[in-house]
């Protein structure tokens, strides 16, 4: 016999609805959800994740791509710079050939025009201390600096004040017209074979009509007799001797007379270009006496003669002419400077 009592409805109704139970069921619905929540966030990661890679993989072939394009580009710009290095050291090679060769022909050039400003220098001195010629010395010293101013070289810039200082003496010097007296001695050494001897000297005609008479018509045989008188008369010569009368000479003297005054004239001209003012005026003296002795003192070309030879005779040749000491010393120095470097 069973001892043991049967279980009432009431108990097999709490075992029925066991809240555990409940819970339990609830926990595994939660996990179930979550697991599954859990997969789908996981699969759109997944797809995120396989879609940033694909992007990756895209980029990843782009970059290698803009590598690749840029490495060439690198390698055609490095050929591109060896090339142009080498034209570079190339284009320098000639530039310092140019500059040598430069620097060669600008020496020369130097050296040339020194050379040729030396010579106006010694040109300028001769013409001074021989001829006294002023003016051509001033234009040698003008040429001189006008070829160093082309130049334009700071090392020459003492030469050239050296320069204008002697210019500037030289123009301060009293001026002797010298071609103008030369010509006027050449006019009268022209002139010296038309003018008239003293010794043919002819009286003056007895004027016919002295008073303002009206000539009156003569008869034929009266103007005939007074033709033949005056050619009677001119065949006669009458000269006083006890009073200073011009010389005669013969046919052939006169000539020898004409070419020893031109020898005065040109002797006056040599001595007046050495600037010789005894010489000068001595053979101009002669030459202004011969004149008066010897030619016709009332022809108006040997009047003008006169008067041009006693002109002369005043102008003074003789005028203190300034050295070219400063700008010889200025030119040695810069020859000196140059035969250092």
């Amino acid at each position: 016999m069973n001892d043991a009592a049967p279980p009432t409805a009431s108990g097999a109704s709490r075992s029925a609805f066991n809240p555990w139970l409940f819970v339990a069921v609830a926990a595994i619905a939660l996990a179930a959800w979550q697991w599954m929540e859990t997969r789908m966030r996981l699969a759109d990661t997944q797809q995120e994740v396989a879609r940033r890679l694909a992007d990756a993989d895209d980029a990843a072939r782009e970059e290698r791509g803009a590598r690749k394009q840029a490495e060439e580009q690198i390698v055609a710009l490095q050929a591109k710079t060896g090339a142009l290095e080498a034209r570079l050291a190339e284009f320098q090679g000639q530039t310092a050939t140019l500059q040598s060769i430069y620097q060669d022909i600008s020496r020369s050039r130097d050296d040339a025009t020194l050379f040729e400003v030396e010579q106006a220098v010694t040109l300028a001195g001769q013409q001074l201390q021989l001829a006294g010629d002023v003016p051509a010395a001033v234009l040698a010293l003008q040429t001189a600096d006008a070829k160093l101013a082309r130049l334009d070289r700071p090392q020459f810039m003492p030469l050239r004040k050296a320069l204008a200082r002697d210019l500037e003496k030289l123009r301060s010097v009293s001026f002797v017209d010298l071609p103008g007296m030369s010509l006027k001695l050449e006019a009268i050494l022209t002139g010296v074979d038309q003018f008239p001897l003293a010794m043919n000297q002819r009286p003056p005609a007895a004027q016919a009509n002295a008073g303002g008479e009206v000539p009156r018509a003569l008869p034929w045989w009266e103007r005939v007799g007074g033709e033949l008188w005056q050619e009677i008369r001119g065949l006669v010569r009458i000269q006083r001797f006890d009073r200073d009368e011009p010389v005669l000479l013969a046919p052939g003297q006169s000539f020898f007379l004409r070419e020893n005054l031109k020898l005065r004239l040109l002797n006056a001209r040599l001595a007046m270009l050495s600037r010789d003012q005894s010489t000068f005026r001595g053979e101009l003296k002669a030459a202004q006496e011969w004149l008066a002795r010897h030619f016709d003192g009332r022809d108006k070309a040997v009047v003008a003669a006169l008067a041009g030879l006693r002109q002369l005779s005043a102008s003074e040749l003789n005028s203190e002419v300034p050295s070219l000491n400063d700008s010889l010393a200025a030119l040695r120095a810069v020859r000196a400077n140059k035969g250092g470097k």
